[in-house]
This record gives structure tokens, C-alpha cells and sequence, in this order.
């Protein structure tokens, strides 16, 4: 019989989940891994587009930070 090979990625697991969070919740570490899982060509597809999703929000984040403090510091400088 011929075997059809699929390339679907492996779901990760509860415990995988819980070890990731596990890791996101420790302060500086969270940042260089979430990185890590990014950019990176061998982990699990489900984690890196969630790293890579966890970025793009970061991203968007500090864009507003950025955009609120510019208002504002304009805004009360003239006073």
C-alpha cells in the first residue's frame, strides 16, 4: 500500500502549553524566549506563530505607548 506523508506539525500538548506559559511569566526571560520561539525554524509551528503573535501585540503596544506619551508631553509643554 502507499503511505501518504502528511506534513502537518504535532499539537502541543496541555503540559507544553503550561510550560510555556510557565516561562512567559518569569520577567526578562519571557522577552529573549518569546524571541527565540519567533525566529526559530525547528520548534513547533503552533508556538512559534503564537510567539510571532505575541510580538506583532508588543509591537502594537509600545507603538501606542510611544503615540500617547508624544501627544501628551506635547500637549502640557506649551503650559
Amino acid at each position: 500500500m502507499d503511505q501518504i506523508q502528511t506534513n502537518q506539525a504535532k499539537v502541543m500538548s496541555f503540559g507544553d502549553w503550561m510550560i510555556t506559559i510557565l516561562i512567559t511569566a518569569i520577567p526578562i526571560v519571557n522577552i529573549i524566549m518569546i524571541i527565540v520561539w519567533a525566529v526559530s525554524s525547528t520548534d513547533n509551528p503552533n508556538r512559534v506563530n503564537w510567539a510571532r503573535a505575541t510580538l506583532a501585540w508588543f509591537a502594537i503596544i509600545i507603538g501606542l505607548y510611544i503615540l500617547f506619551f508624544v501627544f501628551f508631553f506635547g500637549v502640557f509643554s506649551g503650559f
